[in-house]
């Protein structure tokens, strides 16, 4: 009867254990799962590119810092790009600038341009977009707010072969470039000089002994003024007439 029983207690268990699921964690669960095996499998590879790079720095520095050039440049030409706002800034500032001289002295070159910017700004027909690395500014036929059908109509828009012929500006490393080089000179009026002859319409820096010259002159010039002979015998013929007008008002009158 013992010998049943432990049989029967052995079979009971063996048949309990192979009902039983096996059980396992959700850590195990998750770690086992193909998401995690799909970030591990990445942060490999990202720590094999990372160990290459600074591998192939080591060897090859030249190369390293050609590379590292070229990324610092690009990113600080992205940062750097100006954008619609900043050209509208400048065009207004460089307006008012003109807007301080007499007509007289301003430059053509530069009045001009600046107006006819300040113009199509006021139309609403300056255009902007932006390249990544630089921006450009370009005008257009309408303005984007007007419900004209031929400003609507994707059929009648302007082909974009035709960009380069409408471009006015360029900003790249925070400037603009065509309107910094149109306003250079913007307060000197060259129709003034072209009626002089050739040889005095251009203007050559002065030379070395020219500048010394000058200042040597404006030194002397905060000096205090001394008199020289003329202002002694000046002087004196002074004293003399005073001293013979004196004597006629002193000599009496005669009765």
């Amino acid at each position: 009867m013992a010998s049943l029983r432990v049989v029967r207690r052995m079979f009971s268990a063996a048949a309990e254990t192979v009902a039983a699921p096996v059980t396992s964690s959700r850590w195990e669960r998750l770690k086992n799962s193909k998401a995690v095996g799909w970030c591990r499998d990445l942060v490999s590879d990202y720590k094999e590119a990372c160990r290459e790079i600074v591998v192939g720095s080591w060897e090859r520095p030249v190369k390293a810092s050609v590379y590292a050039s070229l990324l610092g440049g690009t990113w600080a030409c992205f940062y750097t790009r100006p954008d619609h706002s900043s050209f509208e800034a400048t065009l207004l500032e460089y307006s008012n600038q003109l807007g301080l001289l007499s007509p007289w002295i301003r430059n053509g070159t530069s009045n001009g341009h600046v107006q006819s910017l300040v113009k199509l700004r006021n139309e609403g027909r300056l255009q902007h977009t932006s390249l990544g690395l630089l921006s450009l500014v370009y005008h257009s036929d309408y303005d984007q707010d007007t419900t004209l059908y031929e400003a609507q109509c994707s059929n009648l828009s302007t082909p974009w072969r035709e960009l380069p012929q409408r471009i006015l500006d360029v900003g790249f490393v925070g400037r603009w470039w065509v309107l910094d080089s149109k306003m250079k000179d913007y307060d000197v009026n060259d129709d003034e000089f072209k009626h002089l002859p050739p040889h005095m319409q251009v203007t050559l820096p002065p030379a070395v002994q020219e500048v010394e010259r000058s200042e040597r002159l404006h030194k002397e010039s905060w000096l205090a003024l001394q008199g020289g002979e003329d202002e002694k015998e000046t002087n004196i013929l002074d004293r003399k007439e005073e001293g013979q007008i004196q004597a006629l008002k002193e000599k009496p009158t005669r009765a």
